[in-house]
């Protein structure tokens, strides 16, 4: 759960910034938000979770 919230909020971020120097229109925003959700209901919405787990794991487990 952890995990989640810390990605979409840097989600979140990213796009802001990309909105706010116009290199991501409102309108582009909305549409990959729209695809998120219907994303999230689709079958693949299990893998494409494990997936981002196993990467969070693998990056959390890197030590500098």
């Amino acid at each position: 759960m952890i995990v989640s919230i810390s990605v979409v909020l840097l989600f979140l971020i990213i796009a802001v910034i990309f909105v706010r120097n116009g290199a991501l229109k409102f309108s582009h925003a909305l549409i990959c938000v729209l695809l998120g959700f219907f994303l999230a209901g689709t079958s693949m919405a299990p893998t494409i979770h494990e997936g981002l787990a196993a990467t969070a794991q693998i990056v959390g487990g890197l030590r500098p």
